[in-house]
């Protein structure tokens, strides 16, 4: 747990850096938090070309509205809410335009797999079942069993409560257990 306060710690230092002109800071913000991110954005729109571009636009935004982190606040979760919500206006944008697109199954990203589910079943299957719950539930278990946020972050970047928070990756979890349960009996047949 020191290790992630200490980590948190010293983005806090850098983002207070990056609001003052250090250029320098901004570097070391994005390589210490980019992967992280990416990794979130890739979840969520299943295409690692798109993750990539919203990346771009996520650190484009923070730019923009780096005068609005507040010290002594946590920097992750202010992070994650910016990819969030550029991730929701691209989404809303491509329903605008009419993009319908969709991905073949060898084409869904390598997603961790919680440690919830590990032993149930390989990250093929966990994937594919995470690309089957509902995305508020998905969106919980990969910020909080992926990218390492306490259930008070989660609810910060998804602007919920911590309860609801932690009820949805709850929900997620047992929905797992029950899509992945069931493909290892079809696979058993």
């Amino acid at each position: 747990m020191g290790d992630d306060r200490e980590r948190e710690e010293a983005l806090a230092l850098l983002m207070v850096a990056y609001q003052n002109g250090d250029a320098m800071a901004f570097e070391a913000l994005y390589g210490g938090v980019a992967g992280p991110i990416f990794g979130y954005l890739r979840a969520l729109t299943r295409d690692a070309a798109r993750a990539e571009d919203l990346l771009q636009e996520t650190f484009l935004q923070v730019h923009r509205v780096r005068h609005t982190f507040e010290p002594g606040r946590p920097v992750k979760p202010w992070l994650y809410a910016i990819a969030r919500n550029v991730f929701l206006m691209d989404r809303r944008a491509a329903g605008r335009r009419g993009r319908h697109e969709g991905l073949a199954d060898d084409e869904l990203p390598d997603v961790p797999v919680p440690p919830e589910v590990e032993s149930l079943a390989d990250r093929d299957a966990v994937r594919r079942a995470l690309a089957q719950l509902p995305p508020d539930r998905r969106e919980a278990i990969v910020l909080h069993h992926v990218a390492g946020l306490s259930f008070q972050e989660v609810a910060a970047v998804l602007g919920v409560t911590a309860g609801a928070a932690k009820l949805r990756a709850h929900r997620g979890v047992v929905e797992l257990r029950r899509l992945l349960g069931g493909a290892r009996e079809a696979g058993d047949a």
